[in-house]
C-alpha cells in the first residue's frame, strides 16, 4: 500500500476533494466520485468536518468515507480537518478504528481545532480551551490505539480488584494511521510541529505564507525531527487547455476570494487581498506542472490534494480538468 510517510525524493501522492457538490445526503455522488479518482489514479479522496452551513454542512466525514472504503480498494480516506476539541476522543479512537478496519488500513486522519464560534457555542465548549483540549484528545486517542486502559472496571469480589478496559477493535495500521494537522496561526504551526505531526496547508493561504509557514514548522519540531515526515499542501487547482473556461475558473475563484474579505478570521479575510495565483493553480496543462514542481522545490511537498470544486463550473469541465491533472503526474 501506499505509504503516506514518504520524503520528498518520492513521487508525489496525488489527492482530491469532491469536485461535484451535488450532494442530497445520498451515497449515490460520492461513490461514484471516489471511484472514478480511483481509476485515474488518484491516492487519497478527502473530506472536512463541517456544521451548521447549510447545504454544504458535513459533519460526518467518517461516516460518508466509510461509503468510499466500500466502493474503493486503494484509495486512501482522509479527513482534512476532524474537530477534536467538540469530540469525546474515545470515540474518535474507536470509529477511525472502524474506518482503519472496513478499508483495510487507508485512514490518514486529519485533525484541527475548528474556528467558528457558532460551533463551540453548540456543542458547549468553552473557545479558549480548544487547544488544551486538542492536545489532550490527541494523546488520548494516541494511547487508546497503543492498547492502554481507556478505563477500569471494579470487579465484584472480596479484594475489589479492577480489570483494565482497552479499545477494540484497533486500527490495521501500525502503530496506528497516519495523524496531519491542519493549523493557522504561528500557535496552531508550533503545536503541530512540538507534536512532531506534519501539517496539513490549507487551499487559501498564499503561496508565500506557505513558506513561512513550514519554516515555522520545522523549527518546532523535535530534535531529532521524525524521519520521513510528509509534507501536504491543499491547492485550488484547475487545469484546461481551453482558454474561455480557463476565464471562467478564474473569474468564479476571484469572486469567492473576495466573498471571504468578510470572515471572521483575519488569516481567512487576507486571502481577499491576494493575486488568485498566490494561492490557486489554474492554467494549460503545462503551467500547472511547473507550478507543482515550484511547490515541491520550495516546500518538500510531499501531498498534493486538490480541490477541484470551482462554483459555476460545467460539471464537464470540472471532470476534464481532473483527467488532465491526473495525466501530469504519471
Amino acid at each position: 500500500m501506499d505509504d503516506p510517510r514518504v520524503t520528498a525524493d518520492d513521487r508525489l501522492h496525488l489527492g482530491v476533494t469532491p469536485w461535484r457538490d451535488d450532494w442530497d445526503g445520498t451515497a449515490d455522488s460520492l461513490a461514484a466520485q471516489a471511484e472514478r479518482a480511483e481509476e485515474l489514479g488518484y491516492q487519497s479522496l478527502w473530506l472536512p468536518e463541517s456544521h451548521f452551513t447549510g447545504r454544504s454542512a458535513n459533519p460526518a466525514p467518517l461516516l460518508r468515507l466509510a461509503v468510499v472504503a466500500a466502493r474503493t480498494q486503494r484509495l486512501r480516506l482522509g479527513t482534512t480537518s476532524l474537530l477534536l476539541p467538540v469530540r469525546h476522543p474515545i470515540h474518535v479512537a474507536e470509529e477511525v478504528a472502524v474506518l482503519d478496519r472496513l478499508s483495510n488500513g487507508r485512514v490518514i486522519l486529519g485533525v484541527g481545532r475548528g474556528f467558528r464560534k457558532a460551533l463551540f457555542a453548540a456543542f458547549d465548549v468553552p473557545r479558549r480551551e480548544k487547544r488544551d483540549r486538542f492536545e489532550v484528545a490527541l494523546k488520548t486517542i494516541l494511547a487508546a490505539w497503543r492498547g492502554d486502559a481507556v478505563a477500569w472496571e471494579s470487579a465484584d469480589t472480596e479484594d475489589g480488584a479492577s480489570t483494565p478496559v482497552r479499545l477494540a477493535p484497533r486500527p490495521v495500521q501500525k502503530p496506528h494511521p497516519p495523524i496531519w494537522v491542519a493549523a493557522f496561526g504561528p500557535k496552531a504551526l508550533a503545536q503541530a510541529g512540538r507534536l512532531g505531526l506534519p501539517y496539513l496547508a490549507s487551499p487559501i493561504e498564499p503561496f508565500s505564507q506557505l513558506v513561512e509557514n513550514y519554516r515555522r514548522h520545522r523549527e518546532a519540531l523535535p530534535d531529532p525531527a521524525p524521519a520521513s515526515l510528509a509534507v501536504p499542501v491543499m491547492r485550488t487547482i484547475f487545469v484546461s487547455k481551453n482558454a474561455s473556461e480557463l476565464r471562467h475558473a478564474r473569474e468564479a475563484l476571484t469572486k469567492q476570494a473576495a466573498a471571504l474579505g468578510k470572515a471572521s478570521i483575519a488569516s481567512i479575510r487576507r486571502v481577499a487581498d491576494q493575486d488568485l495565483d498566490a494561492w490557486a493553480l489554474t492554467g494549460e496543462p503545462n503551467r500547472v506542472a511547473d507550478e507543482i514542481h515550484r511547490y515541491r522545490e520550495a516546500l518538500g511537498m510531499t501531498h498534493l490534494i486538490a480541490r477541484i470544486q470551482i462554483p459555476d463550473l460545467e460539471p464537464k469541465a470540472l471532470t476534464a480538468s481532473l483527467e488532465l491533472l491526473a495525466q501530469l503526474e504519471r
